[in-house]
């Protein structure tokens, strides 16, 4: 069951490394503000999109499994429908502690394979709503 406690929130915003993975270089969009947002309060960000070359002053990388850096927690801002292959990213790697879909973003088989196999899950979020609610 994906994490619904503020007691577990907490915990899962207390780790440091975040891929975002369909991150935006477009100002505005959520998908840049949040991840500058997140920079802007101490996290480490690892900008994940296949049409960017930097983003926020940071390497991007073409995919979660390029990524060369450990990660804790990958926040997912693309649609529903592209978490699975995600999900399995994210799986692949022995690093990754939790999966994390923003607001509007999530599939339940996905998440149940990912929580299957020892990840937290936070489903439908905003991350930096959580942030701010909880830990600014």
């Amino acid at each position: 069951m994906p994490v619904q406690s503020d007691a577990e929130l907490r915990e899962i915003l207390g780790m440091e490394r975040v891929a975002v993975v369909g991150c935006s270089s477009t100002p505005g969009k959520d998908a840049h503000e949040i991840p500058k947002y997140l920079l802007d309060n101490g996290y480490e960000v690892i900008p994940v999109n296949p049409t960017a070359d930097e983003i926020l002053g940071r390497e991007t990388y073409d995919s979660l499994s390029e990524v060369e850096e450990e990660v804790d927690i990958v926040d997912v801002f693309r649609p529903s429908d592209e978490v699975s292959g995600i999900v399995e990213e994210a799986l692949d790697r022995d690093d990754v502690a939790v999966v994390w879909t923003q607001l509007g973003i999530a599939d339940e088989e996905a998440a149940e394979r990912a929580e299957d196999a020892g990840r937290r899950v936070v489903q439908d979020k905003c991350i930096k709503v959580e942030h701010q609610r909880l830990v600014a």
